[in-house]
């Protein structure tokens, strides 16, 4: 067994030492209220000169119940750091202008549609771009600076705010966040906005397909998109890459088809000479999310792709050419880990640029190929840092005055074997003050997904309930995505069977290391999260209390009610037909067998995870006599926005787990 213990880095460092001088500071453990304290920081971009690296911070008030987002820049050369868009109204997608002249990014001003609007760094007043009159979806500078390609979703038809039926005849007709579907769609426009120019945006692409991700081309002629131009869109998983001319006159007529892969080709982006497209493409889209994600390149004229990353068995993403044109970037995630990565465009010299015990969640290129990343570590929430390798520093400490406050939880990364002897990988967050001569309450909480994973990012959820005096047990059991195809497609058609055995596993290596007690138990997710916790206690009496939020649990009842036909039908097959292995895995039919003091949470107006099932469950086990609690939050979706809200399940949690796993009223 490999068990590394994590401690924070040099900035922690270096904050201890200045303790020591300056006088220690009293620290305190971690509230509730204290989500609304942590700053969100995102969207990295590094200026064409290196000098500035642009960024958002999302801030939450819980007094006005709001959330607001705006752009900042730092210096890459000293520790200047600007807001570069004002308070009372959100601003996102900050972007330089290839020239280096203007700063662009996403907003909504006085009460408008969103626009791109750009801030000049010789100074004056942020000037709005466009003027679309029904906002603006995202944008990309042309080369030369003179031009946006943007993207916009077709207008709607109705003339006034009266409700109307809907009127429904696409396979895909909901969506949750967007909700009933109709047939508006999303197209490519570019627009004229050099200075003096007063050009209104031209459609380049239409059609009932939605067009995304424009990428320039490196003479500014050509646009590559990503779009499922398929006869049933609906019905399959498709993506490809596709180019049109940027003075295409006629709304999209002549289109290239780049890739004929019938999986997910995604994220296109041009090698500085013009000649190849780096994108990433899903091989095996009959898997569905089981698949793995890998680095390919193509001709920019059209014909074989290569897959450069098949060797690696991981996923990729964002790929980025270096300005030698020889060298492809790209995120890989690997393992508990999130780095980033390059290989030549032969397939060759793979290595690893940003790498470490660290969860890297974007990043950017310069014109002389330095890289502003984001990166998150176990005591760090997401922060800047430039620079690779042994010459990365951060930039950024959005989070430094909240954390010198808090006394964090200590992180462990373990390694541990489940009951076929394989290995396991996983988290525990030991309470303040830790002492190992004692067994404290643990909980074991679990990922969503299925196919996603616990990683090296700071985990606010994990670090309040162990600022509660809870042993925190976070797994990453087969179905998981960083460690290769085989072991996500492990649970293909199988929910509920090996991904319990594994993550019984955690709790059973805590039990062993003599960390947790084990007559205090709980357990408890959100989305696949609270799907794996149903199966959890319909197979197992050991856990004190449960918490299930927005979780499944009745499948075939789902089935044309949640936003997943699709790749219900590529598991399971279709429910009249195979009805033998949707109920095979279906939690609901063991629901007698449950025992375990259940609180039930969800959206109202999830239609990712129904409520519908929540209600259900709620249902069968007030009928059985197991105690529970229903509590549904009013007009949220899958994720609870809200911030009154969010802080109310936070309670929930604490006072649920307190009750049952504790005994404190």
């Amino acid at each position: 067994m490999n068990v590394k213990q994590l401690i924070p880095g040099l900035f922690a460092a270096g904050l201890a030492l200045a303790a020591f001088t300056a006088g220690a500071q009293e620290t305190r453990l971690l509230e509730p209220e204290d989500l609304f304290e942590m700053k969100a920081v995102g969207s990295p971009e590094i200026s064409p000169d290196s000098a500035w690296v642009a960024y958002t911070v999302r801030t939450t008030s819980l007094e006005d119940d709001s959330s607001e987002t705006r752009v900042w820049m730092v210096s890459t050369v000293d520790d200047t750091v600007l807001p570069m868009s004002g308070p009372g109204s959100s601003a996102s997608n900050p972007q330089w202008s290839p020239d280096g002249r203007f700063l662009s990014f996403l907003a909504s001003r006085n009460e408008g549609r969103t626009q791109v609007w750009a801030l000049d760094r010789r100074g004056g007043e942020a000037r709005q771009l466009t003027h679309i009159e029904q906002g603006v979806n995202d944008f990309a500078w042309s080369p030369d600076a003179s031009r946006l390609a943007l993207v916009v979703r077709d207008p709607t038809e109705e003339d006034d705010d009266e409700p109307r039926p809907w009127v429904i005849d696409r396979l895909q007709f909901k969506r949750d966040y967007a909700g009933y579907l109709d047939r508006r769609r999303t197209h490519l426009y570019v627009q004229d906005v050099a200075p003096g120019a007063e050009h209104e945006a031209v459609q380049i692409t239409s059609g009932d397909y939605d067009d995304y991700q424009p990428a320039w081309s490196p003479d500014g002629r050509l646009i590559a998109f990503v779009s499922n131009r398929t006869d049933e869109p609906d019905a399959n998983s498709n993506s490809d890459i596709w180019v049109v001319a940027a003075d295409n006159p006629d709304a999209g007529a002549t289109l290239l088809r780049i890739t004929d892969n019938p999986g997910s080709d995604n994220s296109p982006a041009w090698s500085p000479d013009g000649r190849y497209i780096a994108h990433t493409s899903v091989t095996e889209p009959e898997i569905i999310w089981y698949a793995t994600r890998h680095l390919a390149i193509t001709p920019a004229t059209g014909g074989p792709a290569r897959v450069l990353s098949e060797r690696l068995h991981r996923n990729v993403g964002s790929p980025r050419f270096t300005p030698d044109g020889e060298t492809i970037l790209f995120t890989y995630e690997d393992s508990a880990e999130r780095h980033l990565a390059s290989m030549d465009i032969s397939g060759e010299n793979f290595r690893r640029v940003i790498e470490g015990p660290l969860s890297l969640r974007g990043y950017s290129v310069s014109d002389d190929g330095q890289i502003a990343s984001l990166i998150s570590e176990p005591h760090l929430p997401a922060e800047i840092f430039f620079g690779a390798g042994g010459e990365r520093r951060q930039l950024t400490d959005t989070n430094r005055p909240w954390l010198d406050e808090l006394q964090l939880a200590e992180v462990e990364n373990v390694q541990f074997e489940n009951p076929d002897g394989m290995e396991i990988e996983g988290f525990l967050f030991k309470p303040p003050g830790f002492d190992e001569s004692m067994r404290y309450p643990t909980l074991l909480r679990i990922h969503g997904g299925p196919v996603s994973q616990y990683d090296f990012a700071f985990n606010f959820e994990a670090q309040l309930f162990a600022a509660n005096g809870y042993l925190v047990v976070m797994t990453n059991p087969r179905g998981s995505s960083g460690y290769g195809r085989d072991f996500s497609h492990a649970l293909w058609a199988n929910w509920g069977v090996p991904d319990t055995e594994d993550v019984i596993a955690g709790v059973d290596h805590a039990i062993e290391l003599g960390y947790a007690d084990p007559d205090r138990l709980g357990v408890g997710g959100w989305s696949y999260g609270g799907i794996l916790t149903n199966y959890v206690i319909t197979k197992s009496d050991r856990f004190k209390a449960a918490i299930t939020g927005a979780s499944e649990v009745l499948y075939r009842a789902n089935y044309g009610h949640d936003h997943y036909q699709r790749q219900w039908e590529a598991e399971l097959g279709l429910p009249w037909e195979n009805a033998a292995a949707w109920e095979r895995i279906t939690p609901f039919n063991d629901v007698a067998n449950v025992v375990t003091p259940t609180l039930i949470m969800g959206g109202e107006h999830d239609w990712n995870v129904p409520i519908q099932n929540s209600e259900q469950l709620y249902q069968a086990l007030r009928r059985l006599g197991v105690e529970t609690q229903l509590v549904v939050y009013p007009n949220e979706f899958h994720g609870i926005s809200k911030p009154a809200f969010q802080l109310d399940r936070l309670e929930r949690y604490l006072a649920w787990y307190g009750e049952h796993v504790k005994g404190v009223p």
